[in-house]
């Protein structure tokens, strides 16, 4: 008798081309979040050095918080005990110490730490760039599949057209507009503010209360609370959340154009499938990679318009708040807020970052 040997299966046992091919593909995986993760370092150290500069180039934040509210000879006392008469350079290596210990600075005008401030406010912002996100979704990612599905037609042309005033129109200018069209004419939903006086105080006696007023409204079990927090969202979120849909729209429609036109969609047609099929099946997963690897920069993006939209909508997030130091000429807390921001921006984008790295292989390369 003859004895048989079976190959290996393939499945079950790779061959050494296999494993070769997973170690580069794990290895390219952490070498590139490696590399994205070291680039963190840097990238904060250069906003942190050209926000100190752009803040110290207005002089020292005592005289230009309290100038001409002061005698000078008190106002010189206030500088000296500060360290602000000292060199620049030297104010700005203890700067650095001061933020490697977590400490951002504390306010003159309210005498809050700015660690406090962003605790305090910022889940206001983080509540409103996330309705904003929701609308650019809605909005930004069908429209983008209808633009392309009519390429070179009237529809496409006037989507395009959308896009572009969407991206273009200041904010305050959509927030001002949807103000007067659907609180002052319509009387359809409320004009300003995160919810009404009633909700706010029902809120306010939760135990375990977040800052974010959706979550808090559902933690009341009152209806009537929820709706009036997401009545109070529509307009600021509209107004923002345009403003990220038209580059989602762009985006969409130009990657499902490029995949509608690669050849395994060729084949795909030829077999009689059809268009619409080809758009949901074919082309509409891949249209979301670019939007995914965009999130990050649009993270930013939505923090500069929060600005904006929580002083229009009288949205108490940092925006709102950071509008308040700038009057009052508090450069230690503009100076500590921005930081702050320019940190979850950084953050944010090396997140986004390791997710589309995940889901598109090429992106490591």
């Amino acid at each position: 008798m003859t004895a048989t040997v079976s190959a290996p299966d393939a499945g079950t046992a790779p061959g050494p081309e296999r494993t070769k091919a997973r170690r580069r593909s794990g290895g390219g995986l952490g070498r590139y979040i490696l590399v994205r993760a070291l680039l963190i370092i840097p990238t904060i150290f250069i906003l942190v050095t050209v926000v100190f500069i752009l803040m110290r180039s207005t002089g020292d934040p005592i005289t230009a918080a309290l100038g001409g509210k002061l005698p000078p000879a008190q106002l010189a006392q206030r500088v000296h005990e500060a360290g602000y008469d000292r060199p620049i350079i030297v104010q700005y290596f203890e700067y650095l110490g001061q933020l490697l210990r977590g400490d951002f600075g504390t306010t003159f005008t309210d005498n809050q730490p700015v660690t406090q401030v962003l605790l305090t406010y910022g889940a206001a912002t983080l509540e409103l760039a996330f309705y904003a996100l929701i609308v650019a979704f809605i909005v930004g990612i069908p429209l983008g599949l209808i633009a392309a599905y009519y390429r070179d037609k009237a529809q496409d042309a006037t989507l395009r057209i959308m896009a572009i005033l969407f991206y273009a129109t200041p904010v305050f200018f959509v927030g001002l507009v949807l103000k007067l069209v659907f609180s002052i004419w319509l009387g359809w939903l409320p004009v300003a503010g995160r919810a009404s006086t009633s909700s706010e105080l029902e809120m306010q006696t939760l135990d375990n209360k977040t800052g974010i007023y959706l979550i808090d409204a559902f933690q009341t079990g009152d209806p009537a609370v929820v709706g009036d927090v997401l009545l109070h969202a529509i307009l600021p979120g509209v107004a923002l959340g345009l403003l990220t849909a038209g580059i989602f729209l762009r985006l969409v429609r130009t990657n499902v154009i490029g995949t509608l036109s690669t050849d395994y969609v060729d084949a795909a047609r030829s077999r009689g499938v059809k268009e619409s099929r080809l758009l949901r099946k074919h082309a509409y997963r891949p249209a979301l990679i670019p939007i995914i690897t965009v999130i990050g920069l649009q993270i930013a993006l939505l923090l500069g318009g929060a600005v904006l939209t929580e002083s229009t909508f009288e949205w108490k997030g940092l925006g709102f708040q950071l509008v308040h130091y700038l009057q009052a000429r508090d450069f230690v807390a503009v100076q500590g807020m921005v930081v702050l921001l320019a940190v979850i921006v950084t953050l944010t984008n090396f997140v986004v970052d390791v997710i589309a790295a995940l889901i598109d292989p090429r992106v490591r390369y």
